[in-house]
């Protein structure tokens, strides 16, 4: 008789990635490196402008793309670097929803530091690829390596065979 350590090693083994509810775990995103130096293009339903704080805040069914990667959210405020007219970062909330290829991430909020090529995306994630989808409270993306980080209570299903 198997006892319920061994079972659960056995399924981690046999499935070949970390256990189902781990604290943290690597994935891929999106099958592609995503070029940080194209164009970022916003639109929206309405934008303000703070001269006091050199932000620009869009809000209503705001969509930014850049290349193949798209980034739905309710608001989003764009934080403006030191040379003139380049964006540092952009800070989206409201209900956050990443696309690239074919994954797909949602979160309450989101983070994106151009020049770095990161998105911290935070509160409730759930990232979906292909059938498979792992949950946690905070995902760490690198699009320039094609790679992420998801942390916080970490859970996912898996289908044998199914994967």
């Amino acid at each position: 008789m198997f006892s319920p350590l061994r079972i659960l090693t056995l399924l981690a083994v046999l499935v070949g990635t970390p256990m189902a509810m781990a604290q943290q775990a690597q994935v891929a995103f999106g099958g592609l490196k995503q070029d940080t130096t194209l164009p970022v293009e916003v639109q929206a339903d309405s934008l303000a402008v703070n001269q006091a704080d050199g932000s620009a805040t869009f809000t209503g069914n705001v969509l930014v793309s850049q290349g193949e990667m798209r980034m739905t959210a309710g608001a989003v405020r764009v934080e403006y670097g030191e040379e003139q007219g380049a964006i540092a970062r952009l800070h989206a909330s409201g209900g956050v929803t990443l696309v690239a290829a074919k994954d797909a991430a949602e979160a309450r909020e989101a983070t994106y530091t151009i020049d770095a090529g990161q998105i911290v995306m935070q509160g409730d994630v759930l990232l979906t690829q292909g059938k498979s989808a792992i949950s946690g409270q905070k995902l760490l993306l690198d699009l320039k390596a094609g790679t992420g980080v998801m942390e916080g209570r970490v859970k996912t299903v898996f289908t044998p065979g199914g994967n």
